[in-house]
């Protein structure tokens, strides 16, 4: 039952651990994206370099303000009228963990249109991080079946809903928009 899986997640979340959970793209790795220890967990299981940022969720574009310094009114559209998931790089990243946060002080955002994902976020009241469910190098795996079972030991929850799923899901376009609302395409 959904309710079930969201309040394990939740429990995992707080107490500063890792999961492995559906989103609206590909099954990602998540976190408190506020806890540093706990990225650098998802950077040890995915075998990564400390240096690569996060993309992170939020459930509702109201919270985009927490966590970065000016957000260009354009954001707001290119969230509302985006048909696929859209993440957009904003710069001044504010209130996140550090090893969260890219070099130059941007973060990658996306607002999930996802029921697990929303609910999730909203009752952690904190954006949790995303990142693809396979080790650092290697392909993201599309569909629960494909992912590592080494990567599903290392995570401290693996969430029990979607697993069955099938057709395959798609990485997030990604955008990096500027303070003045210039935007380029980073994957489209």
């Amino acid at each position: 039952m959904l309710r079930t899986e969201i309040e394990k997640a939740l429990n995992v979340l707080k107490n500063g651990g890792v999961i492995l959970y559906p989103t609206d793209t590909v099954w990602g790795l998540g976190c408190d994206a506020t806890n540093e220890a706990a990225a650098a967990k998802i950077n040890a299981i995915k075998e990564r370099s400390a240096d690569k940022s996060f993309i992170i969720l939020l459930d509702n574009d109201s919270k985009l303000q927490s966590y970065v310094t000016e957000i260009p009114d354009v954001a707001y559209d290119l969230i509302e009228y985006a048909e696929n998931p859209l993440t957009i790089i904003f710069s001044g990243a504010k209130n996140l963990a550090k090893n969260v946060i890219n070099e130059d002080g941007s973060v990658g955002i996306r607002i999930v249109k996802h029921d697990f994902c929303q609910q999730l976020i909203q009752r952690f009241r904190k954006p949790i991080t995303s990142t693809s469910a396979n080790k650092s190098g290697s392909p993201s795996p599309l569909i629960f079946d494909e992912i590592d079972e080494e990567i599903k030991s290392a995570v401290d929850y693996v969430v029990d809903w979607e697993q069955e799923l099938q057709n395959p899901k798609k990485p997030s376009t990604i955008m990096k928009l500027a303070p003045g609302g210039q935007f380029s395409f980073i994957r489209k």
